[in-house]
């Protein structure tokens, strides 16, 4: 990996929590690393994390449903498992593209899209270039749409400099998440902790946590913004599909402002707001998310 991760060694250390094989793809900018969980002819469940995670922030979900589905969760490219290559973009529709190209690989034709935090845009990035095979979605704190609004603490590692000395020097954005992105820190053992730290080990591995908040549209001249507006003004073509909304009240970063504008825009979804929950909604709560969850794929797959 061009992270210079050991992979192998650092993995042994998390295995009860993380106890998953790893696929990988070449992309256009390194390998992409994924899980691919369950029977190959069941429906597709594919899951998208954000920033700063990666697929770890899944395991429960993975263990919860591989028996009935297929369960695929990539790693953003330079994040993860993922390579880490230094030079790349890391624009949204890159993103988006690198989604596409692993279900295309994977021949993915049933697919309930999951996401969290950045996987929201690319995720329904994805299924609305690909809407005969969106099924479904759970939605977990997250946008997909423009938005001014930008938490203070986010917005000051956009700052050229500051912002890197943070995030890729000083680890701020993954041990900031350690302490506020969940409503219930007791859940967060050591073994976890490590899990969410393996990845981004040094300046080199934490790259792309960069680069996504650098990628924030806050202006219709950033090279993200037509993206995530296209996006935005396409949610309306999935509203006739199944959704499930799950939100932690308690989220610094996804208000329930967010949480109200994405009822707004899809007034039929069940949705759960839980005020004992963070922006890590799925740590905070993965034990009630997954009945919900269930259900929601039983209707997305009839």
């Amino acid at each position: 990996m061009s992270s210079g991760l050991d992979r192998t060694g650092a993995l042994s250390r998390i295995k009860a929590e993380y106890p998953f094989s790893s696929s990988f793809l070449e992309v256009d900018g390194g390998r992409l690393h994924f899980l691919d969980e369950g029977p190959r002819n069941a429906p597709a469940v594919l899951m998208l994390h954000g920033n700063p995670t990666w697929s770890f922030y899944y395991r429960h979900l993975v263990t919860a449903f591989r028996a009935r589905y297929r369960v695929v969760v990539p790693d953003h490219l330079g994040c993860g498992l993922s390579d880490k290559p230094q030079g790349h973009s890391y624009r949204l529709d890159d993103r988006i593209r690198h989604v596409e190209s692993l279900a295309s690989h994977l021949g993915l034709d049933r697919v309930t899209v999951v996401v969290h935090d950045w996987g929201g845009p690319i995720g329904m990035g994805y299924a609305q270039r690909n809407l005969q095979r969106a099924r479904g979605f759970v939605v977990f704190n997250t946008s997909a749409f423009p938005s001014a609004r930008i938490p203070p603490s986010i917005d000051v590692c956009r700052i050229p400099g500051f912002g890197a000395l943070a995030i890729r020097g000083a680890n701020a954005f993954v041990r900031a998440a350690l302490i506020r992105a969940v409503g219930h820190p007791e859940r967060l053992t050591q073994e976890v902790r490590d899990g969410y730290l393996l990845p981004y080990d040094s300046w080199k591995s934490r790259v792309a946590l960069l680069r996504f908040v650098q990628d924030i549209p806050m202006s219709r001249s950033h090279p993200s913004h037509r993206t995530m507006e296209e996006i935005g003004e396409g949610l309306l073509r999935l509203r006739d599909k199944p959704m499930l909304v799950v939100w932690g009240a308690k989220d610094f970063c996804f208000d329930l402002e967010f949480h109200r504008e994405w009822m707004a825009r899809f007034p039929n979804a069940e949705s759960h707001v839980l005020e004992d929950a963070s922006h890590w909604v799925v740590e905070d709560a993965y034990e009630r998310i997954i009945p919900w969850m269930s259900a929601l794929l039983e209707r997305a797959n009839r």
